[in-house]
């Protein structure tokens, strides 16, 4: 049978001991292993592996040894307790061994956790899971966590005390981390606050939130708004070593400015404008932004979209001279001096 994604992530926190199996299949790895993981868990509890409740195998392991997973589907352990027989990485060359095992199921066996890559609706282990009337196939898909999820991840971690506003920058933040880093920080969180009575506030967020990749991007965006046109050159040359190109650094620019400008030309002024664009910005980089945009107002930024723009049609026409980031630079710089005569 199918999951549905509406109905999989509560079945992933209380799975049915009573099944003879599910399978776990999708294009992201973390976000399938994490998923199997929280499974198996529920299933055989926190001591279920050192209680020897839980029998792993490798699809490639499995078709050296195809009778390993109906071994371990009857084996009786020492201690009493639900089992699991998983088997991790499986392809369609095991897809037969894997319908036998199903299929040579009784109560008391160990239930057949599986788990693959992208499987297309053709194929043949997944056939066998959604046609099964008793086994579950569960699709995971890329999108971002609902708010059902985040909330059970904060919930698990022990973090109680989450006002609105924290728990708006924590959906925030689960947008931009893969679902590993987004429990981690999590996690990392739950201590932080451990000590703690008062709620969770953004600037505790922002304190255990991994220091993004693109630091030094946002770095020399922040420059530019706030008219610190001295400090651009200094910045380029950390950029060109890190390899920034010179299309992205520009479409990175004209998102930064976009939402400026979204903010700044939003009816109720900056400070409600901040809060209604998306993607959101959370924590102290929404102030930030948001200073920005009172800053410049909507009438120069629209000037500054527009130089951008032509920076734009200017790196990706043909016959142009100067070298790519030395136009970014330029138009980086003119618009740092547009900011600092904008006050």
């Amino acid at each position: 049978m199918k999951l549905s994604p509406r109905d999989a992530p509560s079945y992933f926190a209380r799975p049915d001991p009573g099944r003879v199996g599910l399978l776990i299949f999708g294009g992201d790895a973390m976000r399938v292993a994490l998923r199997r993981q929280e499974v198996i868990a529920a299933l055989i509890g926190p001591q279920g592996e050192e209680e020897m409740r839980l029998s792993r195998m490798s699809g490639a392991e499995l078709r050296k040894d195809p009778a390993m997973l109906l071994d371990a589907v009857k084996a009786q352990g020492f201690f009493p307790g639900p089992r699991v027989a998983f088997v991790e990485d499986a392809g369609e060359v095991v897809a037969k061994i894997v319908t036998d095992a199903l299929a040579d199921w009784q109560d008391g066996d160990a239930q057949i956790i599986v788990t693959a890559g992208a499987l297309k609706a053709g194929s043949k282990l997944r056939k066998l899971f959604e046609s099964h009337k008793n086994a579950y196939a569960a699709a995971i898909y890329d999108d971002p966590p609902s708010r059902a999820e985040i909330e059970s991840v904060v919930a698990k971690a022990g973090l109680k005390d989450v006002p609105g506003e924290a728990m708006r920058d924590l959906t925030a933040l689960s947008r931009e981390l893969d679902p590993g880093d987004f429990r981690q920080t999590i996690e990392k969180l739950a201590l932080y606050m451990r000590s703690s009575e008062e709620p969770v506030t953004s600037a505790d967020i922002m304190a255990c939130a991994p220091a993004s990749a693109e630091a030094d991007l946002d770095d020399v965006l922040h420059i530019v708004a706030e008219a610190r046109p001295g400090e651009i050159g200094p910045m380029m040359k950390r950029l060109r070593a890190q390899g920034v190109q010179a299309v992205g650094l520009c479409m990175a620019a004209t998102r930064h400015f976009r939402t400026l400008y979204a903010a700044a030309s939003d009816p109720g002024g900056a400070a409600q404008g901040i809060g209604r664009v998306r993607p959101p910005v959370y924590g102290p980089r929404r102030d930030r932004m948001q200073r920005q945009a009172q800053n410049w107002g909507a009438a120069r930024l629209e000037q500054a979209l527009g130089l951008l723009t032509d920076t734009d049609l200017t790196l990706r026409s043909a016959g142009r001279t100067a070298p790519d980031m030395a136009l970014v630079e330029r138009t980086l710089i003119r618009l740092a001096m547009l900011a600092g005569r904008s006050g």
